[in-house]
């Protein structure tokens, strides 16, 4: 398949209104200000002025920026902390987010992951992303914890696990790897999943965006 790259633009009619508001509320009260020390020639350059510092704000913010790149080999999330990526041979699926009990389930904006083999994504994660995702996704472990009924963790224990972790293939992580490696070992056990897509940084539902990963990996298979 092609590469495509994702864009999350979440820029609406009510973001332009707002902006245009703020930008002529802002020229009037200049302009009345010193409406009686400007000559006509210097309201016309102070109104070119605020539509030139308007349209370049719209511009500014209209700017879609790339948030995953989709390849025939693997999937990468791209922020301005950093990213991750993982191949599309080493994730076993990809489904809705949910939490229940009873039989009762509750879909979350949230797309999990799960992978074969955490050592390549831990190994390659910097350490700036690892923390965004261990305090950006921490409500969900919080909300598996308190919907599961048979859980012998402690949510102080586990929240912020950073013993030693040992791979597959025998390596160990330490600190903030071992945290994020820990963590998703939790989430796997909770919530079925190592780790998640919130839907703000995708630029569709989350129903067609699950199916276009699956897409992706059926194609890479």
């Amino acid at each position: 398949m092609e590469t495509l790259h994702i864009h999350s633009d979440k820029i609406t009619a009510k973001h332009y209104v707002w902006l245009v508001i703020i930008v002529i509320t802002i020229s009037l009260a200049f302009l009345s200000y010193f409406n009686t020390k400007l000559s006509a020639i210097s309201i016309f350059i102070v109104l070119f002025l605020m539509i030139t510092i308007l349209l370049v704000m719209i511009k500014i913010i209209t700017t879609p920026s790339v948030s995953f790149t989709l390849t025939f080999m693997h999937c990468q999330y791209h922020s301005r902390y950093g990213g991750w990526a993982t191949t599309w041979h080493n994730v076993t699926h990809i489904g809705h987010a949910t939490v229940g009990t009873q039989g009762w389930h509750t879909s979350l904006p949230w797309i999990g992951i799960r992978l074969k083999s955490y050592d390549n994504f831990i190994s390659s994660i910097c350490p700036r992303v690892a923390s965004r995702l261990l305090l950006e996704q921490r409500v969900l472990l919080i909300m598996a914890l308190k919907y599961s009924v048979d859980s012998h963790h402690q949510l102080e224990d586990i929240l912020f696990d950073d013993s030693p972790f040992i791979t597959q293939d025998g390596e160990q992580f330490i600190g903030l790897q071992a945290m994020l490696a820990n963590r998703m070992r939790y989430n796997r056990e909770l919530l079925g999943f190592d780790f998640f897509i919130a839907d703000d940084v995708i630029d569709r539902p989350i129903a067609d965006f699950i199916g276009l990963l699956r897409r992706y990996k059926a194609a890479a298979a």
